[in-house]
């Protein structure tokens, strides 16, 4: 098991909600208004799974200078009180007849001058967690306040890790790679694939997940049809093409990324499929270097893909950002212009159709560095794995 502490000191906190000040500065906002739970733990440190029931908004305010300000369902109280902030405000919810929108709507009218400009996020991967006609609530309570769209500037702030979230990711990354290293006793000829799919689990769990809140995959002759089907009960034959894709999570960072396996013996296409994808990851990981564009680490490895006479699956992308959600912004792929920096943490995903409905994906978890990219994961074999 790791002996990673858990969690961040305060100065981590502290650092980001500046950060935060600093570009709400800029763009001249008066607060900024985040309620997924991603946000939230960003600024604070809130961890917890009760984001999974739907029926409570949860809200976090960043006023131009000081600490977040915490309004909340009072169930929630005890838990925000162990992070660093002081200002706790909360409801007995849930009440649908103002569920916190007295509350939000006093606070940002505290923390706003009377014209104040408020940030939400509005844009792409961004959600509104609170009923609309509640948010709607809210503008009517304080008519002076004017939302506009924050989406650059969380984008800004997730986009570049600190050296303490890389070192989370990387943990969770070794973690799947310890799992991925014991196939050989979860999978093999005759298994079904829904058993395969929960020994994984388990091996994940008993390697320091915290919990494995996806795991897709698929199997078929040769290769598989999609990446985020659920298992069935089908067995595993010879010649089969294995592949799980897991996002584990441990002290609320993700890891995302695949492994494939063959079945008894593996298929000629299938194996040329893998060293194709193997020789593409390790283009699009020589391209990601400080100031080249997300579409380059694309081209990178689109080529080597045609070059070997396959086609680009139809997937949209080949890899994404990675963090605190199984994925983030930015996106690989030929229209994203978005620049690499030191500690930005990335997926590389390339994939590739061997046969009409019949594909195969490969993905590694890298981190941009000053001088190149470093790998989180452990590199997957070299060949294609089989497994009796």
């Amino acid at each position: 098991m790791s002996d990673l502490g858990r969690g961040f000191p305060e100065s981590e906190y502290r650092a980001r909600t500046q950060r935060a000040q600093t570009l709400m500065a800029e763009q001249g906002l008066s607060a900024l208004l985040v309620m997924t739970e991603p946000e939230v733990r960003y600024f604070t440190g809130y961890l917890t799974r009760f984001w999974e029931s739907p029926t409570r908004p949860w809200f976090l305010v960043v006023p131009a200078a000081g600490k977040p300000i915490a309004v909340i369902p009072a169930i929630g109280a005890d838990l925000m009180g162990k992070t660093w902030l002081d200002d706790i405000r909360t409801w007995s919810a849930p009440a649908p007849e103002d569920d916190g929108v007295t509350l939000l709507a006093d606070c940002l009218g505290e923390v706003c001058a009377a014209a104040g400009r408020v940030g939400l996020p509005m844009g792409p991967e961004t959600c509104l967690r609170m009923p609309l006609v509640d948010f709607q609530r809210v503008q009517n309570a304080a008519p002076g306040l004017n939302f506009e769209d924050a989406t650059d500037i969380l984008q800004g702030l997730y986009r570049v890790k600190s050296p303490a979230e890389i070192d989370k990711i990387r943990e969770i990354c070794r973690i799947g790679g310890r799992a991925f290293d014991r196939m050989g006793e979860i999978a093999g000829k005759g298994w079904p694939l829904s058993e395969v799919f929960r020994g994984f689990q388990i091996a994940l769990l008993q390697e320091g997940a915290d919990w494995v809140p996806y795991l897709a995959g698929g199997a078929g002759p040769g290769g598989y049809g999609d990446v985020i089907s659920p298992p069935t009960d089908e067995p595993l034959r010879s010649g089969d093409v294995l592949m799980l894709d897991t996002g584990a999570v441990r002290d609320g960072y993700f890891c995302d990324f695949d492994r494939n396996y063959a079945i008894g013996q593996a298929p000629d296409e299938a194996r040329r499929a893998y060293d194709t994808l193997f020789a593409a990851t390790d283009a699009g990981f020589a391209a990601a270097k400080p100031g080249a564009a997300c579409a380059d680490l694309y081209r990178a490895m689109l080529a080597v893909i045609a070059k070997a006479g396959g086609d680009e699956s139809e997937v949209g992308r080949m890899g994404h950002g990675i963090g605190m959600r199984l994925t983030e912004w930015p996106s690989v792929m030929a229209g994203d212009e978005t620049r690499l920096e030191p500690g930005m943490v990335l997926t590389l995903e390339p994939g590739l159709e061997i046969a009409p409905g019949c594909i195969m994906v490969h993905e590694e978890n890298i981190v941009v560095r000053e001088d190149g990219a470093e790998l989180l994961t452990k590199r997957a074999a070299p060949s294609l794995p089989v497994l009796s």
